[in-house]
């Protein structure tokens, strides 16, 4: 069972007790996960009591039985690669731009939405500079 003694935490069972780090998610998750389902807590009360709503318990304890105590972990939201800047477009840019130095980046960019990629002009600007393919200006020497 966890125990909450002040700013500390405790795992307590008949034979002592563990100290818990506050910032510790993966046993505070497992605990609510003993609490409801060995502890005879109950889903709904042991989620109430960690501060979760019963769908994120029942994910949470979908996740454990499938995964093991990995799942429990929060991950990063949101996109985990670059999904428009992908390696074929990245080299596609990188073609059109040795092809043709003198293409801008927005030629380049109709170049590759009219074979079907969806890409931006600066998204083509940003491979560029990525890769060092600007246009040089020439030098005035003096």
């Amino acid at each position: 069972m966890l125990e909450v003694v002040g700013d500390q935490v405790f795992l307590v069972g008949p034979k002592g007790s563990l100290n818990v780090r506050g910032d510790d998610e993966v046993t505070r998750k497992l605990a609510m996960l003993y609490e409801g389902e060995c502890e005879g807590l109950g889903p709904k009360r042991a989620a109430a009591k960690f501060g979760y709503s019963d769908k994120r318990y029942f994910q949470l304890r979908k996740a454990f039985n499938t995964q093991g105590a990995i799942a429990l972990k929060s991950r990063k939201r949101g996109p985990k690669g670059c999904y428009r800047r992908t390696d074929a477009v990245v080299r596609q840019v990188i073609r059109h731009r040795f092809l043709d130095p003198d293409a801008s980046a927005d030629v380049i960019a109709q170049k590759l939405r009219q074979t079907g990629h969806t890409i931006s002009t600066r998204s083509v600007e940003r491979v560029i500079e990525d890769f060092g393919l600007q246009k040089r200006t020439p030098q005035v020497s003096s």
